[in-house]
């Protein structure tokens, strides 16, 4: 699908990242994703993020394993480690992909499943009884007029 869809790709300035573990990924799937994400790297009218073997837990863990290589080459202090560090070298590094304002889960499942662990922390969440492929306009305007009604406290109490 990548491939042939990179000519689209480029033609709407769509640039193409990848996060989660490739290492299990075959080399010729490897080197595609490279390559496309490479081809349209400069493109910025949209940014389409592929997850492949992504995991919250994956994620979070990488991200401790870069900082204690950063330590152990002294390159980094163990005091200079800090929320903003870590979400440096998160694959979905808040920095360049900006936390959701909104979650929405499918499926009458009430749980996030081990995806976006640690940008999840202040976002609201919308649980909608319909699959996936039966969410539609409807369930979308439900979901946006629910976030509406909620008032952002960001980690902080209820105001009486």
């Amino acid at each position: 699908m990548l491939r042939s869809e990179l000519d689209n790709f480029m033609r709407n300035g769509i640039r193409v990242s990848t996060i989660g573990d490739s290492s299990r990924l075959p080399e010729s799937l490897k080197k595609l994703l490279s390559d496309v994400e490479e081809k349209t790297r400069d493109n910025s009218r949209l940014h389409l993020i592929v997850a492949v073997s992504y995991s919250g837990k994956y994620d979070v863990v990488q991200a401790c394993r870069n900082i204690a290589q950063k330590v152990k080459d002294g390159a980094v202090q163990m005091e200079d480690i800090d929320e903003s560090l870590l979400e440096q070298e998160l694959e979905t590094n808040c920095a360049q992909y900006p936390c959701p304002d909104l979650l929405i889960r499918t499926s009458g499942e009430h749980r996030i499943s081990n995806f976006l662990l640690w940008q999840l922390a202040y976002t609201e969440l919308f649980f909608a009884e319909a699959l996936w492929p039966d969410f539609g306009k409807a369930e979308f305007i439900e979901a946006l007029a629910s976030y509406q009604q909620r008032q952002r406290r960001y980690g902080g109490r209820r105001r009486s």
